[in-house]
């Protein structure tokens, strides 16, 4: 199997808070990730699907950052994650979840040729989470690219 993989980046901030909690819990939950900050976000696409014999392509890039510039760079980049974008209304802007939003916006819109196979999102160079959303009820809609 072969799995192609392009690489994106992005900035955003966000901030950790519960509004349930009092400001005390917040801090020791979340502690300076409670205030305000921002990352330089990288983000890795990786598709998977049979390479097509007269190309030797897997996918047309083209399509595939257009894709992604459209579904997720223009909603994320130099966001407030949590107050931007609806999606986190009642979810924390962690690495993990933005992870899992990413795959909600893409994989609806991947042909039946290609599948997403996974996102990865670095958070700091050391930090990074991945989806991998194609078992159980996390299974990608296969459809034309939209």
């Amino acid at each position: 199997m072969i799995i192609l993989t392009k690489k994106f980046k992005f900035s955003a901030a966000h901030r950790y808070w519960n509004h349930a909690w009092s400001e005390e819990e917040n801090l020791a939950a979340f502690g300076d990730d409670s205030r305000l900050h921002g990352h330089n976000y990288e983000l890795e696409v990786s598709l998977t699907g049979e390479v097509d014999p007269d190309t030797g392509f897997l996918a047309d890039l083209d399509l595939i950052k257009a894709l992604v510039q459209e579904h997720v760079l223009d909603l994320l980049d130099h966001a407030h994650i949590e107050v931007d974008i609806p999606w986190f209304a009642d979810r924390q802007p962690t690495t993990e979840n933005i992870v899992r939003y990413i795959w909600e916006q893409l994989s609806p819109r991947i042909t039946d040729d290609v599948r997403l196979a996974r996102i990865r999102l670095y958070e700091t160079p050391t930090i990074y989470a991945e989806f991998d959303g194609r078992a159980g009820e996390n299974q990608p809609h296969q459809g034309d690219f939209k």
